[in-house]
């Protein structure tokens, strides 16, 4: 298996000598000022949960919007900062966007346009000619800061996701020697969805600046490649898996995300854990429950609504469990500026209102919604309580919840509750399988995972535990790095 120690051996013996920067949009801790203090906290995303351990293995810069009020406070003359906090790793580097920058580029482009474009959940994606200059302005933004940080030296730069399509190519055009690869962290649609986009041919060239392009699926790396080869002058070679264009080449190849499997299963274990479940367990008169518990970044991908309108249908189907079973829904909020996501959050609300004033009886009611934000140790707790778990995405990349769940679960019990159109269903094949557009069926995986014998819930979840451990995100973290140095040593 896979460790920190065994990673940071790897990056010793291929990286030595060269500077190895991560750059992103979100920032792995966020400085806040809370109650005349400065705090810290970890963002509600899976990007920087996965990255922060493989960054503590590996050492070197990660380069990232400061987005915390208290963020341009704590850091140096050169916007730095020693991360983690308690026990520094690496270097932060954060940059500053003015907030008409995150308008455009991040509410605007990325989440308005691309984020819908590459989903498939049926939410139109809106094109702005501004947001797409402020998008254009921002990428150059981070080049500028990567180069600053690189200057003419040879260095390895590992881009992540969506907002950053520009960006390989924008920094390979001013140091060639410059290593680059770019994890896209979403799917990638087909290519008729992707034709929509009126810049399509600009970020298709700015990705194939990379020398390795990843993606969670083989599925994703079919769809771009299929993109490229109906949209631009490029040569595709399907055998390889990869793509030459402007003399340059670029390999594309797929590594499923992790998690950190053996901090997730020993934090688990932890007092502090068992104690914050049992002020769950109190709070919310959990005691003889059966107890579901999805939670999420409120986001109209997570099929929130969905499960919701399942319980209400399980509850319809089975009324022998009212006030039997209990589902706990947390939720993160997102992108609250946008339009669909205000929409999201007053349909969740609806939903909740409605299912509960139909069933709720006495002081029991079928949906308890926790709207505030929770903390590392309280999502941790709500894992070890739950009998069964939901994931319902409607599409997804990879979708890690899953994977963290599985990891936490370290008495090998509770019933994963899975949607199909996750990247991680093809790893966790032992979970129940739900499609979330359908209701009764839905309904169904539901009343499966209640009625589910402890031997075959046991058995199930050992399987995807050894999943988990051993394609963990150290694994993910090898093979790239693996693949990376081949553009540089040739091996």
């Amino acid at each position: 298996m896979w460790t920190q120690k065994s990673l940071n051996e790897l990056v010793k013996e291929k990286l030595a000598g060269y500077p190895f920067l991560v750059v992103s949009n979100r920032e792995p801790y966020i400085h806040d000022f809370s109650g005349g203090e400065i705090v810290y906290r970890v963002p509600a995303s899976g990007l920087t949960v996965a990255l922060d351990p493989v960054m503590q293995a590996c050492g070197g810069t990660w380069i990232a919007h400061g987005s915390g009020d208290a963020d341009r406070k704590v850091v140096d003359k050169n916007g730095k900062i020693g991360i983690p906090p308690e026990k520094p790793r690496y270097a932060l580097k954060r940059l500053w966007l003015s907030r008409e920058e995150e308008d455009g580029y991040y509410f605007g482009f990325a989440n308005e346009a691309l984020w819908p474009l590459c989903h498939n959940a049926y939410t139109k994606p809106v094109f702005e000619e501004a947001d797409w200059e402020a998008y254009k302005k921002v990428n150059e933004t981070f080049a500028r800061s990567v180069l600053e940080e690189v200057g003419d030296k040879k260095a390895f730069v590992f881009i992540q996701d969506y907002h950053l399509t520009l960006l390989p190519r924008l920094i390979k055009d001013k140091n060639p020697d410059i290593i680059t690869a770019q994890f896209w962290h979403i799917p990638w649609p087909h290519r008729e969805a992707f034709h929509i986009c009126p810049w399509e041919e600009e970020i298709l060239q700015g990705l194939l600046g990379n020398d390795l392009l990843g993606f969670h699926i083989r599925h994703h790396c079919n769809n771009f490649l299929d993109t490229v080869d109906r949209a631009i002058e490029a040569k595709v070679d399907w055998e390889r898996y990869e793509v030459t264009c402007g003399g340059g080449k670029t390999a594309v190849r797929f590594f499923p995300i992790s998690v950190d499997f053996g901090a997730l299963s020993r934090f688990a274990q932890s007092q502090e854990v068992e104690a914050r479940a049992k002020e769950f367990r109190e709070q919310l008169d959990l005691d003889g429950k059966i107890v579901g518990v999805g939670f999420d970044r409120l986001d109209y991908t997570k099929g929130i609504p969905d499960r919701l309108r399942a319980m209400g249908r399980f509850l319809e189907r089975y009324p022998d469990y009212r006030e039997k079973v209990v589902f706990i829904q947390g939720g993160v909020p997102s992108r609250i500026r946008i339009s669909d996501y205000k929409k999201l959050s007053k349909e969740i609300d609806r939903m909740e209102e409605e299912t509960n004033s139909r069933w709720a009886t006495g002081g029991w009611k079928p949906i308890i919604y926790l709207r505030e934000h929770q903390s590392q140790t309280a999502l941790m707790a709500l894992r070890r309580l739950a009998d069964f778990f939901v994931v319902s995405s409607l599409h997804d990349g990879m979708n890690v919840v899953a994977k963290e769940f599985v990891a936490s679960r370290f008495d090998e019990d509770g019933v994963l509750i899975l949607s199909p159109f996750t990247g991680s269903a093809r790893e966790l094949t032992d979970a129940v399988f739900a499609n979330p557009y359908a209701t009764d069926q839905f309904a169904e995986a539901i009343k499966t995972a209640v009625e589910m014998p402890k031997t075959e819930r046991r058995r199930r979840m050992r399987k995807m535990r050894q999943v988990v451990r051993e394609n963990n995100i150290y694994k993910w973290a090898a093979d790239i790095i693996s693949e990376l140095v081949k553009f540089e040593f040739g091996e």
